[in-house]
């Protein structure tokens, strides 16, 4: 095995072709007693693979194809997440004031 391989097989290991996304899940806040939301970031595996063939150029192609949109879903995703947490958590200490306040 050249060194070339060692180094594709190892980055391709490494890069694994995952994407990012962020959901909203609901949730119950014992301590004000209301139902609040927050944001979660998840990831799923990509269906192919880079090993088709004895092309070098495509191989690579497949690859920068995979660590760019696993690169640029987590900045992507996770900039969506913190902005999301970030709203939702002035949302819930607004509801949660207002119940303080109402009792």
């Amino acid at each position: 095995m050249t060194a070339r391989a060692i180094v594709s097989a190892s980055v391709s290991l490494l890069a694994s072709g995952c994407f990012f996304y962020p959901t909203t899940v609901q949730y119950y806040d014992p301590g004000c007693e209301i139902h609040a939301r927050r944001m979660e970031l998840h990831s799923k595996v990509m269906d192919g693979n880079c090993s088709g063939g004895s092309s070098h150029e495509g191989a690579a192609a497949c690859l920068a194809f995979y660590l760019s949109v696993t690169a640029g879903s987590a900045v992507v995703s996770g900039s969506i997440v913190v902005v999301g947490n970030t709203v939702y958590w002035f949302e819930r200490r607004g509801r949660c004031a207002r119940k303080s306040t109402f009792i």
